[in-house]
């Protein structure tokens, strides 16, 4: 097999790994090792985070149409659990925009998943 000695590419993947690095504190922005760790473990904190993200917001916007339909008298599953009765297939995303910005709307919505459970 040829022997390989990697001059150009080697260099050129430091120089990707350090410009990545740029801005970390202390060695982790000049040392090609610790500014790989860095890099890395950076990542590895983004991939998770961006799937912590989706969890958060929907945490969110359940807090926040929950709050609204206990103002109204009733408890988050009922009004969800009215909702589907009633065959409004609005997400969570869009109902905590509602609850928020759109009081009227969602008041609206409150008669119909009341309407909806008495029915059932």
């Amino acid at each position: 097999m040829p022997r390989v000695k990697r001059g150009t590419h080697r260099r050129a993947a430091r120089r990707k790994v350090l410009k990545a690095a740029s801005g970390y504190f202390l060695t982790k922005s000049k040392l090609h090792r610790a500014a790989q760790e860095a890099v890395e473990k950076a990542l590895r904190h983004g991939y998770r985070g961006r799937r912590q993200k989706k969890r958060d917001y929907r945490a969110l916007w359940i807090t926040r149409i929950g709050a609204a339909t206990r103002a109204a008298g009733l408890s988050y599953s009922k009004f969800m659990a009215g909702l589907k009765g009633a065959g409004v297939e609005l997400n969570r995303k869009v109902l905590a925009h509602l609850a928020a910005k759109e009081p009227v709307a969602f008041a609206a919505l409150i008669q119909k998943a009341k309407a909806a459970r008495a029915q059932a």
